[in-house]
């Protein structure tokens, strides 16, 4: 589907005169590109132009609580016609009946995203139903908060299903949709913990270091087809208060609160930005950990950051078996 428009790749190497037009032009470009974002930086979002989302089909995963209910609200508040899914029908329910009444048409459907052909079926049935998804959001994640040699396989299994895996099955149902209207955005969310190893996440860090890997591999393809109004985002939150993280302390800076992360999420996504990293901040020092020695990385995080001490106050969650 991707290769519909195909590249050109050169019968022999490159000349050296190839290489340096190439090179001269990129530099030239790249003062450009430093400029207009520089620019788009100091520009307040209000104004930005940014996308209208009235009347695009929006699915949510995750929707039936945190960040996914605070999604639903606003993005149903810009006109969209939400759709939610969510294993938990109780909170699926809950964040319908809140976007009811405030007057808004919802769809709510249980699917449970570590089943492979649940996903693919609940998929057929939104496309059947409701027709072209215009804007995906992987949104949905779990978390278990323990030591490798204290997680069980199934929650091993479960966390790489629910927070990667399913990115791969909802993906591929609506995409081609995408690429034959010449309109689509998939968004995935990733976290900080994504970016940089955790302490009681080895299972939750990997499989969000693999949703950037996704995300930017999928950004390749796209772009590499042609396919240049399929927008994807990449969005990296710290610590959510959204019940995931119970009992953990930050030293530096306080959790973020849903709504922030939700409104964030919202312009990022209306001004087709590749990568959404917040706070803002947190972009900054990611880059040491690839510059400074790997002693003074780990005496930073564990001396001033404090991160695995206040990880170690995380609330512990049923454990699967």
């Amino acid at each position: 589907m991707l290769e519909g428009t195909k590249i050109n790749s050169p019968s022999q190497m490159s000349s050296i005169f190839d290489i340096a037009k190439d090179t001269v032009l990129f530099l030239l470009l790249s003062c450009y590109y430093i400029l207009e974002s520089l620019f788009w930086t100091l520009v307040p979002n209000i104004m930005r132009p940014m996308k209208s989302l009235k009347d695009d089909v929006i699915l949510i995963t995750g929707g039936g609580g945190g960040v996914g209910r605070q999604l639903a609200i606003r993005l149903a508040r810009l006109g969209a016609r939400v759709i939610l899914w969510d294993i938990n029908k109780e909170a699926l329910e809950k964040s319908c009946n809140d976007l009811k009444d405030e007057g808004y048409e919802v769809r709510g459907d249980v699917v449970d995203l570590a089943d492979k052909e649940s996903v693919y079926a609940a998929a057929d049935k939104v496309k059947k139903e409701v027709g072209k998804v215009d804007i995906l959001i992987n949104n949905a994640g779990v978390v278990f908060g323990e030591t490798l040699l204290d997680l069980s396989d199934t929650a091993i299994e479960t966390t790489y299903k629910v927070n990667i895996l399913a990115h791969y099955w909802t993906t591929k149902s609506f995409l081609p949709d995408m690429i034959n209207s010449g309109k689509g955005h998939i968004v995935t969310v990733g976290s900080v913990a994504g970016l940089l190893g955790t302490y009681r996440c080895t299972d939750y860090s990997a499989t969000k270091f693999a949703t950037v890997g996704f995300h930017e591999s999928l950004f390749t393809e796209l772009r590499a087809h042609g396919h240049n109004t399929i927008y994807s985002t990449l969005v990296c939150p710290y610590y959510i208060n959204t019940g995931m993280f119970d009992g953990v302390t930050p030293r530096l800076m306080p959790m973020l609160e849903p709504d922030y992360v939700a409104e964030t999420m919202i312009d990022s996504i209306r001004k087709n930005e590749v990568n959404c990293i917040m706070p803002g901040s947190v972009r900054y020092l990611l880059p040491l950990k690839c510059l400074l020695p790997a002693k003074m990385c780990w005496d930073l995080m564990h001396r001033v950051m404090k991160g695995p001490q206040s990880m170690m106050h995380l609330k512990r969650k049923p454990k699967l078996t």
